[in-house]
């Protein structure tokens, strides 16, 4: 192990499992150093309902049991977690900040950078929210467009065009207490679905164009990349627990019934079922002797899995780029472990699909390739560059832009000073 490497944890807080990923860079040969995943864990998760908190006491000891499992498996002490928040409550704007070069000679430097992007985060934000990043797009210097990294060029004039990131103050205050009542503290909180796409894609993918699709439990989250930024993100209130509640309804069965045959019969595409194979519903703990045709089940699953990804493809319409993405849909999350997921997503959205692990760690922890662990590993790469300050040159280029606005540990402490026992 690298000498004095910290460890880095990663919460990912989820509708239907809290998962944790403990990590820690590791030196290799000739000064070259790398990620490696010393622990992952997932346990069912209480007290959460699309992507917020509905019970603080249920999900306090659903993330406090996990915390144990992962202290366990690592067999050290985690003291800090930078944790992933998400929901339908996250809304994007859009927003644009311009400044004036400081110095004398117009050489635009850091310090003018740092203050178009505080100009652009002064976007009227409602109310109740509190804004968690500022994502730059690009920059303008004296007219000229489409400037990646400004600092050192001359001009006068420096513009950003900029996304904004907002949550529910109440939802983030409701998450940073679930975490500070375990009794560790939150390095930052992420927008979930910003570390999901640092995990999965490469820097060639983010330049050509490429949407990352997170099929959660309850929520589906989407980002959407283009010449290397980020050009939209979206949380969709549906998710991989809307397909076995249909089952449910279409096999007059309870939901447990249904969540079990779906993961043991499961699949998208009604096409590829055997014809005439039945299923019997009793044997998974259903009264009665029912049975069902298995492309009966299919076809169910199929219907939710094309709502779903049409409700993709209309974000995507936003921005006019459906159909239009030329490095595809990477899918993640748990909910996209579905057989037949990727033929229904490249048949409603037209575009090459790919499973989205996560590239440029190591392990020989089997969940490192788990799709449902893509999130909870995109926090601790996320941690990663942001302690070192230099990670892989994608991930580096990108966190460098990327202004979380509060460092949450900073802000939220002073909520939850009464709290402490």
């Amino acid at each position: 192990m690298a000498k004095g490497s910290p460890l880095l944890t990663g919460i990912d807080i989820g509708s239907s499992s809290i998962r944790i990923v403990v990590g820690q860079r590791v030196e290799r040969d000739r000064g070259i150093s790398d990620l490696t995943i010393l622990g992952a864990v997932e346990i069912p998760s209480q007290g959460v309902s699309k992507g917020s908190v509905t019970s603080i006491d249920d999900a306090v000891a659903s993330v406090s049991k996990c915390l144990e499992h992962a202290e366990r498996m690592t067999g050290q002490p985690v003291q800090s977690a930078w944790v992933g928040i998400s929901g339908v409550h996250i809304i994007a704007q859009e927003s644009k900040g311009v400044i004036g070069a400081a110095r004398s000679d117009g050489e635009i430097r850091e310090e003018d950078v740092d203050r178009a992007i505080e100009a652009a985060r002064t976007v009227a934000t409602p109310s109740n929210h509190e804004i968690l990043h500022v994502i730059p797009k690009s920059f303008t210097v004296d007219g000229q467009r489409g400037v990646k990294d400004p600092v050192g060029m001359t001009g006068i004039r420096l513009e950003v065009d900029a996304l904004i990131v907002q949550g529910l103050t109440s939802q983030i205050k409701n998450i940073t207490k679930c975490v500070y009542r375990t009794g560790i503290n939150i390095d930052d909180l992420v927008f979930s679905v910003l570390a999901t796409g640092e995990a999965v894609l490469s820097p060639k993918q983010k330049e050509l164009g490429s949407v990352v699709v997170n099929v959660g439990a309850q929520t589906t989250s989407v980002i959407v990349y283009e010449e290397g930024d980020v050009r939209h993100v979206a949380v969709l209130p549906i998710g991989a627990d809307h397909i076995t509640s249909d089952i449910a309804i279409g096999l007059r069965t309870s939901i447990e019934v249904a969540e079990k045959i779906k993961l043991k019969h499961g699949t998208a595409l009604p096409a590829q079922t055997e014809r005439g194979a039945k299923i019997s519903v009793a044997d998974f703990g259903a009264l009665g002797d029912e049975t069902c045709t298995h492309q009966f089940l299919a076809e169910i699953i199929n219907a939710r899995c094309e709502e779903l990804f049409e409700k993709v493809d209309e974000e995507l319409v936003k921005i006019d780029r459906s159909g239009l993405l030329p490095a595809g849909v990477f899918i993640t999350g748990a909910g996209a472990r579905l057989p037949g997921m990727s033929e229904v997503v490249k048949e409603v959205l037209r575009l090459p699909v790919t499973v989205g692990t996560p590239l440029g760690v190591s392990s020989a922890v089997e969940q490192v390739n788990d799709i449902g662990f893509a999130t909870a590993i995109g926090l601790v790469k996320w941690a990663e560059d942001s302690e070192n300050g230099s990670g892989s040159v994608s991930f580096g280029a990108f966190m460098d832009k990327v202004k979380s606005v509060d460092k949450i540990g900073d802000t939220v402490k002073g909520w939850m000073k009464g709290l402490m026992p």
